[in-house]
């Protein structure tokens, strides 16, 4: 196979959820990182407007804190957030397929094994968005408190409450806007029934 459809194949794999299902299950960090770095530009441009105007820093000075606090959290905030919850998931049983016949069933597939998801193959198609808006929350945090903590070594001059508070105020707008992603291939997985 010629080396860019290889690539072609692989990044398909990496971006489409109906290509990842698997016996081994569904590593969710695979499907959330396309869609993280597609999104880093409008973040960091959404993230610098707000902070600069809120913080009252230039617009410079703002691009450079959000771009390089943003790839902190991205490339490794993210990543390492799942893989420890990952390593949560198997070391408390989540490893195990427990069924999805009922409720209480069907929410911990999506919250307790939302790292790794078990591969119910004719369910992924609903349990991928789901655990793409569970997963969604402690990377808000884990983007939080890092784009904080580096934001604050940045701009030492203000006042680290106000870093923090905007710091959130910006993730949560950002996020917000991720969360179209999952709902997104729900939307179209549903669309193409």
């Amino acid at each position: 196979m010629h080396k860019s459809k290889k690539i072609t194949l692989v990044l398909l794999t990496l971006t489409v959820p109906s290509m990842a299902y698997a016996n081994a299950g569904v590593p969710m960090l695979f499907l959330a990182m396309p869609a993280f770095l597609l999104s880093l530009v409008p973040i960091i441009t959404i993230e610098s407007l707000y902070i600069s105007k809120s913080l009252e820093l230039s617009i410079s000075q703002s691009l450079k804190t959000v771009s390089i606090s943003n790839l902190a959290s991205t490339i490794i905030g993210i990543p390492i957030t799942w893989l420890l919850l990952v390593v949560v998931q198997m070391v408390t049983g989540g490893g195990s397929a427990y069924g999805i016949d009922s409720v209480m069933g069907k929410v911990l597939a999506v919250t307790w094994q939302a790292p790794w998801l078990i591969p119910y193959e004719k369910d992924l198609n609903w349990m991928i968005p789901v655990a793409g808006l569970v997963l969604l929350l402690p990377f808000f945090f884990v983007s939080w408190w890092s784009e904080y903590f580096v934001s604050k070594s940045i701009n030492k001059s203000l006042p680290p409450i106000s870093i923090k508070n905007k710091v959130r105020n910006a993730n949560l707008i950002t996020y917000s806007l991720l969360a179209a992603w999952p709902i997104g291939f729900w939307v179209l997985g549903n669309a193409a029934k």
